[in-house]
């Protein structure tokens, strides 16, 4: 029988896509890459540009639907895939909790990280939506401090969105988290997922 939640995954190994590859392991989807070489400009030429008009990755197509932008592409991944139990429902007490952290992190984490690594003053808070970098990041560290997960003991998509960020960030050189939240990259990065993930850029 076909498989009609078959996804598209729009990649490149450095990129934020490396990621939503992680979910899609996670989810244990059935998925496809198209690599988009970056260094040719492959994300600027028109065939991708029909695709995303911002010329960014990730994106991912499913049938006739195509996604793109982090967060939303992270809830409908884990939607589709509910049986992996990475996406509280609607109803679900903890389902709040959960759109917030997903959209926390490109509303406010991402811009915030820009400012400190184009070392840019932050705007005056009251024009700002994400108020500063130090904010964001007492935000999340003191979350992570609660409870192995963003959503305490359950571990969400938004978990597999967070930890690699976060461990990214760190090998930039841009955030120095304190313990709690070193511990909970850790967590996320040895989740079988991350290697099998990380297997599949090797030869990507």
């Amino acid at each position: 029988m076909p498989d009609n939640r078959h996804i598209t995954l729009f990649h490149n190994p450095r990129s934020r896509s490396r990621g939503v590859l992680v979910l899609l392991e996670e989810l244990g989807a059935s998925y496809d890459l198209q690599i988009v070489d970056l260094e040719k400009g492959e994300q600027l030429a028109p065939a991708y540009l029909a695709i995303n008009p911002m010329g960014k990755i990730p994106a991912i197509r499913h049938g006739d639907s195509v996604v793109t932008e982090q967060g939303a592409i992270y809830q409908y991944l884990a939607e589709l895939y509910p049986e992996a139990g990475l996406s509280p429902a609607p109803g679900d007490a903890d389902r709040g909790a959960y759109l917030r952290w997903l959209a926390f992190y490109g509303s406010a984490f991402e811009p915030a990280i820009i400012d400190r690594a184009m070392k840019r003053e932050a705007p005056p808070r009251s024009m700002s939506p994400y108020a500063d970098c130090d904010t964001v990041l007492q935000v999340i560290d003191a979350q992570l401090a609660k409870g192995d997960y963003l959503l305490g003991q359950r571990c969400s998509a938004a978990d597999v969105l967070w930890g690699g960020a976060l461990g990214w960030m760190v090998d930039f050189g841009l955030i120095d988290p304190p313990a709690g939240t070193r511990a909970y990259i850790a967590r996320m990065a040895d989740r079988p997922a991350f290697a099998r993930a990380e297997a599949t850029n090797a030869k990507a």
